[in-house]
């Protein structure tokens, strides 16, 4: 039996004797909840949580937007969003100091460790906002299009390779001409960006819709060609492999053929998929299909390498407001660093192990 199957056996007998002995563990096989306490959380004291009061009370703004019947997670288990308003209102009233918000917290909400199946260890990798040189208009310099969704979109639709061969090119769908193709193809992995103009300004776009099609990582490719290591393997290594092998690099690209259409995005942002703009360090893409977007958790990882911070623990208060193509599982995690290169170095090395305990308002606790 390996490591990590002898982990998830002694997970699910622990799980199995704590729901008989407690009935505090919400076992509904895709995703595991066991209560714990603030005081169980590596870290809870350390972290300078009024940070994440902006993105905590930009969830409550989406929620308040929801029917109060709206059910949040996997099988309604963060409750129903009507459930949520008194953490709101709570949050709403507090002033950005951690003296304040700390115990609001704790008399608010209860943290729940969570797991899958094979316990409660996972991945936890990072993404940011790029920043690109593009323009309105295509000229030599500005020849890469970055296309708006078709209104013939249907999945599964024409693939990467399809369309970079001219399947849509002629039907006035271009929102910009970017100069680096490269970068375009970075730009869809992130799902958002900004875009400085040949014309003069900025401007933002993110995510509208894709082609529906499963996404390859070509990283995974470079490591099983042996072109890369996999301690190698990060978001920097692949893109300067790609610029090395000009004759091969828009082969591999193609290799995933999942397309990303997008769209311009006024004010701030980046915008999640929960629609709000993300906080940097504090905004997390989950599986949406599991968790509750709006919701916080308390992370606790480490430090990517290649940072000043290297292998020293990671453990804040996030906030459950984005999702991704790649981001599937109870506990899986992408944590959105902010834009720009100084963002870049932080997101594109990370690929931590750690794990990370859902924040409950207590009304919902208490039925759990």
């Amino acid at each position: 039996m390996s490591g990590r199957s002898r982990a998830a056996l002694c997970w699910a007998v622990v799980a199995a004797a704590l729901l008989a002995a407690h009935g505090a563990l919400a076992a509904d096989g895709a995703v595991n909840l066991r209560r714990a306490a603030f005081r169980e959380l590596p870290g809870w004291r350390d972290d300078t949580i009024a940070q994440a009061l902006p993105a905590l009370r930009a969830s409550c703004g989406a929620l308040a937007t929801e029917p109060a019947d709206t059910p949040m997670g996997w099988k309604g288990m963060a409750g129903t969003v009507g459930a949520w308003r008194p953490v709101c209102r709570a949050l709403a009233a507090v002033k950005a100091r951690d003296a304040a918000l700390r115990p609001i917290i704790e008399a608010a909400l209860v943290p729940f460790a969570v797991a899958d199946a094979e316990g409660p260890d996972g991945l936890f990798t990072g993404y940011y906002e790029p920043e690109l040189r593009g323009a309105r208009k295509r000229s030599a310099a500005y020849g890469v299009p970055l296309y708006r969704p078709p209104p013939d979109l249907k999945a599964p639709y024409y693939s990467r390779q399809a369309i970079d061969d001219g399947a849509l090119a002629g039907r006035g769908l271009e929102l910009l001409w970017l100069a680096d193709p490269i970068d375009a193809f970075f730009l869809q992995a992130q799902g958002s960006g900004r875009v400085r103009l040949a014309e003069g300004g900025n401007l933002r776009v993110g995510y509208a819709a894709s082609n529906g099609l499963p996404p390859t990582m070509i990283g995974r490719i470079l490591v099983e060609r042996g072109e890369l290591t996999k301690e190698a393997a990060t978001m920097q290594t692949v893109r300067q492999w790609l610029r090395d092998h000009p004759a091969e690099a828009p082969a591999l690209m193609q290799q995933n053929a999942r397309y990303i259409f997008f769209r311009e995005v006024p004010g701030d942002g980046p915008l999640g998929a929960l629609g709000v703009a993300l906080t940097p360090g504090r905004s997390l893409a989950v599986d949406a299909d599991l968790l509750p977007l709006g919701a916080p958790l308390w992370l606790d990882t480490t430090y990517p390498a290649g940072t000043p911070e290297a292998g020293q623990p990671l453990r804040r208060l996030v906030v459950a407001q984005d999702s991704g193509g790649a981001i599937k599982g109870a506990v899986r995690g992408d944590l959105y660093w902010g834009s720009g290169d100084a963002a870049l170095r932080y997101a594109g090395p990370m690929k931590q192990p750690g794990r990370y305990y859902l924040l409950l308002p207590k009304s919902v606790a208490d039925r759990q």
